[in-house]
């Protein structure tokens, strides 16, 4: 809780203090906008390579289900499959 009196610094009287300049992320990468006109993230590649492992195990679980509810299962295991890779993973490097 703020106390009276007590004034939040501003960041550049931060910058002064540890002598190096600080801004706003939105302030840095102003002349690199995206779309919609802030700062975006960079997902790289990592976006397909979910959505490309989500349509493969999709197909997979779905196709092998013997029912109806483990069809449904499968559409669950399908949207969590990076855990099933990280779990087999580190079964196999024995941790």
């Amino acid at each position: 809780m703020k106390g009276k009196g007590k004034k939040e610094p501003t960041w550049d009287e931060i910058g002064k203090t540890i002598k190096t300049k600080v801004g706003k992320e939105c302030d840095e990468c102003a002349p690199k906008k995206g779309l919609m006109g802030g700062c975006q993230p960079s997902a790289g590649c990592g976006g397909a390579i979910y959505g490309l492992g989500f349509l493969g195990s999709l197909i997979y679980f779905v196709t092998t289900a013997p029912d109806f509810w483990a069809a449904v299962i499968g559409v669950l295991k399908a949207i969590v499959w990076p855990a099933f890779i990280a779990f087999g993973l580190l079964k196999f490097l024995g941790m």
